[in-house]
């Protein structure tokens, strides 16, 4: 693996969740293979789970992890190609990405949305020019479209509790959206999209009020309800998760609190396993009824974090550099 960035930099995505379970078996059994290595975590927006998961998985293979929080520790970085330098900006990616190259055998990048301009934000300019740039391999630890490392610990999550079934059947898995204080990113939703796709071992359904599409880019195969009853009935996993609008971008229309997930409308599921990627915002989004319930499986989802991100960069570790 030379970059990871989104589902398609992955050969085989069971391949990858073993290793990930295999480390969280026993965490240290490749403890030297990051040994006088170096990984460079740059945050150019805030972060708890992904920031220490990340910071640990590196730890458990022997890695040095730095940790730079861009906006606050140093230079307001420009990432236009040609730009006239004479606003806020003080460093060009250009001149700073290779520095970091220098300075670390891998790099991982937080970046955010602006959630303004669709075009700006899908074309992913900060990842790509890192990428370009750095020379290096880069990991995404969230960007303006897709959150990789929380998707591969979702389908982590989802196979250790498929290892408990009897059946062999496919499960249903729902992808919700639910009401929020503000308008959120469509990352999470994206990437949980693509990788279930992807994976293609499940019946795929997505619901969510009208006007709430994402990009076919990464919902094609799924199943879209408009009607969350509907689209809960007989579900085995329900991923609880809210977004902002992507055609009338970065908006939200509605915050009806019918579309948030209680016993009630759980009820209609196959005793589902619910998951949300975290922070939650608590009787917003989901009640404390479900949080706290035995259907819920965030607390050992948000844990898995540390074993994807160690198969993650166990896997680059091993990929030889051109």
């Amino acid at each position: 693996m030379k970059q990871f960035i989104s589902v398609n930099d992955v050969r085989k995505i069971d391949t990858l969740v073993l290793s990930a379970l295999a480390y969280k078996t026993n965490p240290l059994s490749d403890k030297s293979l990051g040994l006088n290595k170096r990984i460079g975590c740059l945050f150019l927006n805030p972060s708890m789970r992904t920031r220490l998961s990340t910071q640990i998985a590196a730890q458990n293979l022997g890695m040095e992890c730095i940790i730079f929080n861009v906006g606050q520790e140093g230079w307001a970085l420009e990432f236009e190609e040609e730009a006239i330098m004479s606003g806020n900006t003080v460093e060009h990616v250009k001149d700073a990405a290779p520095i970091l190259g220098k300075y670390f055998d891998i790099l991982a990048i937080r970046t955010f949305p602006s959630l303004k301009n669709r075009e700006d934000d899908y074309s992913e300019l900060y990842i790509k020019q890192f990428i370009k740039y750095a020379g290096i391999p880069v990991v995404s630890l969230e960007s303006a479209t897709l959150h990789p490392l929380q998707s591969l610990t979702d389908i982590i999550t989802i196979t250790e509790e498929l290892n408990k079934w009897e059946s062999s059947r496919k499960p249903k898995i729902v992808l919700t959206w639910a009401p929020h204080v503000k308008p959120l990113p469509q990352c999470v939703a994206n990437s949980f999209a693509q990788w279930v796709n992807a994976w293609g071992r499940s019946d795929f359904v997505i619901t969510h009020p009208e006007d709430y599409e994402l990009s076919e880019e990464f919902t094609k195969g799924a199943t879209i309800i408009h009607n969350q009853e509907e689209a809960l009935k007989n579900a085995d996993f329900v991923y609880v998760k809210n977004r902002s609008t992507y055609n009338d971008y970065g908006k939200s229309y509605t915050n009806d609190a019918k579309w948030q997930l209680k016993n009630k409308r759980w009820a209609v599921t196959n005793n589902a396993k619910v998951m949300h990627c975290l922070p939650v915002r608590r009787n917003v989004e989901l009640s404390d009824e479900i949080l706290d319930g035995e259907m819920s499986i965030v607390t050992q989802q948000a844990s898995n974090r540390v074993w994807a991100a160690q198969a993650v960069l166990a896997e680059i570790l091993r990929t030889p550099l051109p």
